[in-house]
């Protein structure tokens, strides 16, 4: 049997605790070996929350406790000083998103690190379950050739990453057109929990248009804390050359003068008579299956299964066993395009992309 993949943590945030949490109930795919942070104040509560040696920095975790695989989990700004360090040691690392705070320092840390090919970042959202069988409807050419995706679900790099996922487009140059309106809305719910306060407010609505080239075309549509406000539905749209997916509906056209409808449906157990537990066995189209829960059990929601399932791909690629989860380049072109979007908004004109440093 395989050894479990040596794992450390640098950072002590509330996603950092993700990570952790996951290698914990994953026993025989990771044993967290270290984790590092800043403060010693936080260093003393790593050390005994998560159980394992803690140390005041990336460096002396290395090389205390030689990791397979090291999880930087800490702010965008300090973020390519941590990644050059664990690079410099030859350690194979997951980054979080986004890997550098804007296009100058992205492109700074691809100069330094690209060639090294020893950083993916860690991008949950493709890896999602309803994301993850939407892209094999996509795969499997139910609605065509993909030429334009609306992603109203979540912001910035994530909702580009989608983008590009379910196109198949890659690292070209871009021309990226926003706006901002704002209206009124309650915002019940936060992170931090119910807010009880049943007062609209200001909230603002950032549209924007993503020409990828060649036809392929993306659609941006994000609200104020629209990730936890329930009062504003995730929606998901993309359009091929013979059908569309709106959402969990497919629309193709599968024969002469024929136009289908199906709906991907989520098999959930532990409903009604189930006695199986609380979880998500598959999500199927008619009668094919198109996602399998690869944790089948351990009772994740998706958010969950999808970081498990991007932290699994990286402990194979740290191993030379597969080809990892999401690139350093990737990511840096999935943020590029993202601040193209927040520089629009900000001169009210298209900003161009130009073909970056990580495409060539």
């Amino acid at each position: 049997m395989t050894a479990p993949v040596r794992l450390a943590v640098v950072g002590g945030g509330w996603r950092a605790e993700f990570f952790t949490r996951l290698a914990g109930l994953l026993p025989d795919r990771f044993t967290l070996v270290g984790a590092a942070a800043r403060t010693p104040e936080t260093v003393e509560r790593l050390g005994r929350q998560w159980g394992v040696p803690a140390y005041g920095s990336a460096a002396e975790l290395v090389d205390a406790q030689h990791p397979e695989l090291v999880v930087s989990s800490v702010p965008r700004t300090e973020n390519p000083h941590v990644l050059a360090d664990l690079v410099g040691r030859g350690v194979h690392v997951l980054t979080e998103t986004p890997p550098a705070s804007d296009e100058a320092a992205l492109a700074a840390l691809w100069s330094s690190l690209g060639a090294r090919d020893l950083v993916h970042v860690a991008e949950q959202y493709p890896s999602m379950p309803t994301h993850a069988a939407r892209q094999e409807v996509v795969r499997r050419g139910h609605i065509g050739r993909p030429t334009s995706v609306q992603v109203s679900s979540t912001h910035d790099y994530h909702a580009v990453a989608l983008m590009r996922r379910h196109l198949g487009v890659g690292l070209g140059p871009t021309r990226v057109s926003a706006t901002s309106l704002t209206a009124p809305l309650v915002d019940p719910l936060r992170r931090s929990g119910w807010t009880d306060d049943p007062e609209p407010k200001e909230a603002a609505t950032v549209l924007a248009t993503i020409d990828f080239g060649d036809g392929a075309s993306g659609l941006y549509d994000f609200t104020d804390n629209q990730w936890h406000n329930r009062l504003r539905r995730r929606r998901m749209v993309v359009r091929g050359s013979s059908g569309e997916i709106v959402d969990d509906t497919v629309v193709g056209l599968v024969a002469e003068r024929t136009v289908v409808t199906a709906t991907i449906a989520r098999s959930q157990l532990g409903h009604d008579l189930n006695l199986d537990g609380a979880d998500t066995e598959h999500l199927s189209l008619g009668m094919e299956v198109l996602w399998r829960n690869p944790f089948l059990g351990l009772r994740l929601m998706d958010e969950e299964i999808a970081i498990a399932s991007v932290m699994v791909d990286a402990a194979g690629w740290a191993r030379d066993e597969g080809p990892g989860p999401y690139p350093l380049a990737d990511a840096c072109h999935d943020h590029l395009v993202s601040l193209a979007v927040h520089r629009s908004l900000a001169t009210g004109a298209p900003v161009d992309t130009p073909l970056p440093p990580w495409a060539r």
